[in-house]
Parts: C-alpha cells; structure tokens; sequence
C-alpha cells in the first residue's frame, strides 16, 4: 500500500489536477489553497467557458508552444489533448469542439470544468485545506519535510508538486508565491512577462474606434528593428481607449520579444478576401456612384462607422473633397491602407491583465518526464509556475493537465 504523503501547493487546474492524480494513486495527499474556494482563475477563463483544452495530436501541440515546446514532449504524449477530454467527460463533463479546434464544456460553463476537478480530489480523499504556503521545512539532508503556512506548520510530507500559477489576475490567488518558495530552495525564475495580453497604441485611430470589434479581417505583424514578419493571423479583434486586443492581438503578443517601444507595427488588412485590383475596382464603382457626394461620405458600405473619421484622417485627403475629385494616386492610397491600417505598438498592457504570464522557474532545473526538481529531490512542478506558456486556444490548460499529471505520476510512485 502507498503511504507517500504529498502537499500539493495551489488549488488552481494544475493543482487539482495533480491532487486528484496522486491520490488515486495511494498517496495520502493535502491539498493547500490560499483562497476560500478552489479553481478561482479557472472558473473565469475563457470568457466564462472555459477553453479546457485544444483537439489536436501531440505534435500539433508542440507547434502552439511559444517557448520551451521540446521540454512537455514527455509529459504531452503521456497526457495528451484526448486524454484531458476523456478525464472531462468520464467525470461527468459533456465537451464539444469550436472553430480552431477549441474544446469547451457544452453547458459553456467554467464552473463545470471546476467543480469537475473538485469532485475527482474529494472522491480520491483529497484533504483540502484553505491555507496561504509562506514557506517550506527542510530535513537536515535537504529534502523538502513540511510546508509553513499564515496559520501553523504541516511536518510529515515525502514530497511536494508545487502549482501555484504565475502572476496574472492576481485577484484570483496568482501573486509569485511558488517564484519565491521555489528560490528559496535555489530555484532560477526567469522575469515574468505578460503573455496573452492586449497591446497598448497611442495611434490615434484606436481611442477613436474603442469598442469597435473587427470580424473576419487579417493582421501582420512586423518587427521593424529585424525587418521581418513575426506573426500573421486571420480573425477577431477589438479597439480599445489602449490600443488593440482580442483573440488575434491576444496571440500576437506572445511574440513580440523583446517588447521595444514603436518596434513592432500592426498591420490590419480590412478586406483580406479581396486583392488590391479587385478593391480598388469595387472602390471606383462607389466612387462612381457617389461622385458628387463629399469624400467624408464615401465609405457608408465599406467601414464600420467607427472607423470612417479615423481612417478618412489617415488617408490625408480631405473629408470635404468631393469624390470625383478624387485622383487615382489617391484611390490607390486608400486601397493600401483598406488592405493594411498601421497600429504601432508601445507595449504591454500590465500583467495583471494577462491570460498568462510567460517566464518562471527554469526549465533547465527541472526534470521534463517526472517535473521534479534537479536541485530538491522531492519537490515537483506544475502548472504556469514553470517557464511555458502557449497561444490562445487551450493549450496553456493543457500545459497546466499535461505537468500535472507527470508531477502526481512521479511523487506518488517515487
């Protein structure tokens, strides 16, 4: 019979996670969360749905890895994307499938997946405890004995998986806390930085058209220190009193590395399924229609309203210019800026609003097919605490279930 007693320090997805795993294999588990309720990030992901994972292979997984793919091999073709939606659904969780193959639960209710996790730690004898982990008790040889927290000490641990998370939302519990217990046992943490966050602009064009949500348009995104494309998509995104967000920019920002102030530019192709040809001739049979109208008025079936005077302001020609006044080097500037509105990129929003947070312990120190700890024995990782993180689309979910599971796997039969 297993008799290994293992804390397990975060109550989020991964700690859930790992939890639940551990104890069902033997171990004598308790599970140390800082806030009063479990899952308290998870259950606002995804707008409120919760994006649970990506329906994808294995190898199509690591290609959405931003940094550090080479690292979850093990641990992804041990827990794949199938595995977390078998887990789900056996525990009672029906999911389906979206565009991009997103997976999310069908009642499109985080707090399913939640209380989900819930259920499998206490039908595994999970002992939860709602207690903040402020520091670790070494034995003499090292290894890690017991964990400290505001309220007393627990003694008595033959491991310990710490998931504490990153630092975005920190309102949900994610403040450092696995960075700091992590160092104190000579852990590397490499800087956190947002990850999955909108893009900030003094572009005048984006505080003019807040709140417009752009559909079905095209961005690129050129690193102009490099002169080169980093990053090119095809969907959704909204103007904001900052700058630019939504599900493309969300992604986008994931590889814009280093950030620099105005070195990287956002370019946003309004009418991708159209040539510079065949928009233009579409534009001159509006123009023709519309002659004797003024140029202020020659865009009621091509712009969103919002963005009429701030695009009319970027094409330089004069809102009262009548539009068979209009020359054709002029059309021809306002064909190339329907097919590609410059935003300039300041930086980041603040971390605190990042999906997130890209940085964290090394992987480097970690050991990629158990998640233990090169440095302490018998310490294992889990989660966004460790330095991975990945585009938009569930992959940052799976990441948390894929090191979970390797990290429960490991303590529990070490």
């Amino acid at each position: 019979m297993n008799e290994r007693k293992i804390a397990v320090i975060g109550g989020g997805a991964a700690g859930m996670l790992a939890a639940g795993y551990a104890a069902k294999r033997g171990a004598k588990v308790t599970l140390f969360e800082r806030n009063a309720l479990l899952g308290k990030k998870l259950g606002i992901t995804g707008k409120g749905r919760c994006n649970v994972t990506n329906n994808c292979t294995p190898e199509e997984f690591i290609k959405n890895i931003t940094a550090n793919g080479k690292f979850l091999y093990s641990a992804i073709n041990r827990f794949s994307p199938a595995d977390t939606m078998a887990f789900f659904e056996e525990l009672g969780v029906p999911l389906k499938t979206e565009r991009g193959n997103r997976v999310f639960p069908v009642s499109d209710r985080a707090v399913d997946i939640v209380l989900a996790l819930k259920k499998f730690c206490l039908q595994n004898g999970v002992h939860i405890l709602t207690e903040r982990v402020t520091d670790f008790i070494r034995a003499e040889d090292g290894t890690l004995c017991g964990v400290v927290t505001e309220k007393r000490s627990h003694a008595g641990f033959d491991a310990v998986i710490l998931s504490t998370g990153g630092v975005s939302y920190p309102v949900t519990g994610s403040t450092g806390d696995g960075y700091r217990l992590a160092q104190s046992v000579g852990h590397t943490v490499k800087e956190p930085i947002p990850s999955l966050v909108g893009l900030t602009s003094d572009d005048g064009i984006c505080a003019a058209s807040m709140g417009l949500a752009l559909k079905n348009v095209s961005v690129t995104v050129t690193d102009t220190a490099k002169k080169k494309v980093v990053y090119k998509d095809f969907g959704e995104m909204l103007f904001c009193h900052f700058g630019i967000s939504g599900p493309m920019i969300l992604s986008a920002s994931a590889h814009l590395r280093p950030m620099q102030k105005d070195r990287y530019v956002v370019s946003i192709d309004l009418k991708p399924a159209l040539d510079a040809q065949t928009l233009d001739k579409r534009m001159l049979s509006d123009f023709e229609k519309n002659k004797n109208r003024n140029f202020a008025n020659a865009f009621d079936a091509l712009l969103p309203a919002k963005l009429r005077e701030p695009f009319i302001r970027l094409t330089g020609i004069s809102p009262d210019k009548k539009i068979n006044a209009v020359t054709a080097e002029e059309r021809r500037r306002v064909v190339a800026l329907m097919k590609g509105i410059p935003v300039s990129v300041t930086g980041f929003r603040p971390i605190t609003e990042a999906i997130v947070t890209s940085g964290g312990i090394s992987v480097k120190e970690i050991e990629p097919h158990t998640m233990r700890s090169k440095l302490c024995p018998n310490l294992y990782f889990a989660g966004e605490v460790i330095d991975l993180d990945a585009y938009t689309g569930g992959f940052n979910l799976q990441i948390a279930f894929a090191t979970a599971h390797a990290a429960a796997t490991a303590a529990a039969e070490a």
